[in-house]
């Protein structure tokens, strides 16, 4: 519980820093006390009192008061020059007269003549345009097909402005499309255009695998019980690790070569995939890519979402069923069995896991009996988890950017908070998912949009993207105890 408290504590001060510490005075060390103060909370009472429940009332009533106290802090120190997250995603807010204003005023009045030849009364008449902080908003009334009409203003701008802005097609908080244009970073100029490209470090990334598959094989070793002075004094014995380092690599680079595959086909600027390596534990934190130019648009952005989750639950399957196949019963002990305790695991907390192990190990396994993962298990059993974690459909994570494609970004921003909710509920009856429903309170709910944001999807991806919100389910939610009887569980 203090390993995670610890990692929870880090991984919100870093949030904290990159993100809220830009816009307000409040020191960040005062925002993370008050984010961490139920944590520190739950998790005291969990190892002062073990397996009792957490009351109610120590529940609720941190889980609303520190949430008020944080924003009441984070307003109380807000920088006067920086707009609200809201104002800068959704400009509402009616211009100054210009010689009011104290923005910058990105075009002089010739270029603003020429940018309202670039609406097309058919297509979108311009009403009028608003400057903000480093964004020209055009305001006006779609009268054709969303895409046809993001595609022939783009041409027209980049027509008369060359590649000097990123052409923006979103909605504001009242559904009503307007078009944003921002300065480009990704033009080419005299001063860049010689410049190597910072995405393309394939020694880093080989460094890093190399390295994950020396710690991952060390962590294989250490769950088949080979000490640390035999087979650093034999080192073939660490031959026995490579069983779960080769599988749980293959999952996680398959998984992010897919969106990095996918996002080169968009055409999308993204990094290699690069391994996190650690020398304890799991052997490594995982694996990651990152994005370094926006989604043209929410077919993109749905594309490249899906497929790191379904290319690693697709690998993940057989290397489980296999390694399960190889792993053995032992008597269930609800004091030491856990989500995380792989030589005591109980499935019965996964649909999915339960019907998989069922299925494999057969009448050895029943509802008093847990399973010693053999490690090859180990690593699918982990991909299962991280396919389940990407899922969630909150923020950044690839099942944020899934919803957002489906049901557009103010839609998604209401799903990330009640599925917060849910999994928090979730978490109150298996205490194993609590860490898991504090993590996500810290995760930002805002997801960034693509360029055309409006277009909605086709009729496939939305059953394909209904498809992967149950397999999530599958995954997260227990077993039906009528399942259960019926497999003789």
């Amino acid at each position: 519980m203090l390993f995670w408290l610890l990692i929870l504590g880090v991984m919100t001060y870093w949030l904290l820093q990159q993100g809220v510490a830009q816009i307000t005075r409040t020191p960040v060390w005062l925002l993370w006390l008050v984010m961490m103060t139920p944590a520190f909370i739950w998790g005291t009472w969990i190892l002062v009192y073990n397996q009792k429940p957490i009351p109610a009332e120590l529940v609720i009533i941190p889980f609303i008061v520190c949430p008020c106290l944080y924003w009441f802090l984070v307003q109380w120190g807000r920088l006067p020059s920086q707009p609200s997250q809201s104002d800068a995603t959704m400009p509402t807010q009616p211009v100054l007269p210009l010689e009011k204003q104290t923005l910058p005023r990105p075009l002089d009045q010739q270029e603003e003549d020429i940018l309202r030849t670039c609406f097309p009364w058919t297509v979108f008449p311009l009403h009028n345009i608003e400057y903000r902080l480093q964004a020209v908003v055009c305001r006006g009334q779609l009268r054709s097909n969303p895409d046809v009409a993001y595609q022939t203003i783009r041409d027209n701008i980049k027509a008369k402005f060359a590649d000097r802005f990123l052409i923006a097609f979103q909605q504001d908080l009242k559904d009503k499309p307007f078009f944003a244009l921002v300065p480009n970073p990704y033009q080419e100029t005299a001063e860049n255009s010689f410049k190597t490209d910072p995405l393309s470090r394939p020694i880093l990334a080989l460094a890093l695998l190399l390295i994950t598959l020396f710690t991952t094989t060390v962590a294989g070793v250490q769950m088949v019980d080979i000490p640390l002075d035999a087979w650093q004094a034999n080192p073939r014995l660490l031959l026995a690790g490579l069983p779960y380092s080769l599988a749980l690599i293959a999952i996680l680079g398959i998984h992010e070569s897919a969106h990095y595959l996918t996002a080169r086909w968009y055409k999308i600027k993204a990094t290699l995939p690069y391994f996190m390596p650690i020398p304890f534990w799991l052997g490594t934190f995982g694996a990651f890519i990152q994005m370094r130019s926006p989604f043209p648009h929410r077919k993109a952005l749905f594309d490249v979402s899906i497929a790191g989750p379904w290319a690693g639950f697709i690998i993940s399957l057989p290397l489980l069923i296999l390694g399960l196949n190889q792993s053995t019963v032992v008597p269930f002990d609800p004091k030491t069995s856990g989500f995380l305790n792989f030589e005591s695991l109980n499935p019965s907390f996964s649909f999915l896991l339960t019907l998989l192990s069922k299925l494999t190990l057969g009448a050895a396994l029943t509802s008093e009996q847990a399973i010693n993962l053999h490690p090859m298990a180990i690593a699918g059993y982990i991909g299962l988890i991280v396919t389940a974690f990407n899922l969630i459909p909150i923020g950044q994570l690839d099942g944020g950017h899934i919803v957002h494609a489906m049901f557009g970004q103010k839609t998604s921003l209401i799903i990330g908070q009640v599925a917060r909710f849910l999994i928090l509920i979730l978490a109150l009856m298996h205490s194993e998912f609590l860490v898991l429903a504090l993590l996500l309170f810290f995760f930002p709910l805002q997801d960034e949009p693509a360029l055309n944001d409006v277009t909605e999807l086709d009729d496939i991806r939305d059953i394909i993207g209904f498809l992967t919100l149950g397999l999530l389910l599958l995954i997260l939610l227990p077993i039906p105890a009528v399942v259960a009887q019926w497999m003789n569980y």
